[in-house]
């Protein structure tokens, strides 16, 4: 059974860093590439960074240069730097199993002073 749980969400000021962190079970990890996703208020979710199998990285223009996702392939985990946050990066944040229908539950960023 698949399992993905998102740890590290909490409360910063704008500015501020946060790091989370997934950690996968139920999958062979090395072969499966890893996204993180965001979903804001009253907003659909959207992408916000993908690690391919390779390490390959790819994000979107609005976290280009301040986020930056990364993989350790003996804990199963990948992680999300987030730098330099905004009140617009508040969010639930979701880990995936790119391009499957494997999502974890989510943890919550709040960007506020």
């Amino acid at each position: 059974q698949v399992q993905l749980v998102e740890s590290g969400g909490g409360l910063v000021q704008p500015g501020g860093s946060l790091r989370l962190s997934c950690a996968a079970s139920g999958i062979i990890f090395r072969s499966s590439g890893m996204a993180w996703h965001r979903q804001a208020p009253g907003k659909e979710r959207e992408l916000v960074a993908v690690i391919s199998s390779g390490g390959n990285t790819n994000y979107p223009d609005s976290v280009k240069g301040r986020f930056t996702i990364s993989r350790d392939n003996v804990k199963s985990t990948v992680d999300l730097q987030m730098n330099s946050l905004k009140s617009g990066d508040t969010a639930v944040y979701y880990c995936q199993v790119w391009g499957s229908d494997y999502w974890g539950k989510g943890t919550l960023v709040t960007v506020s002073s």
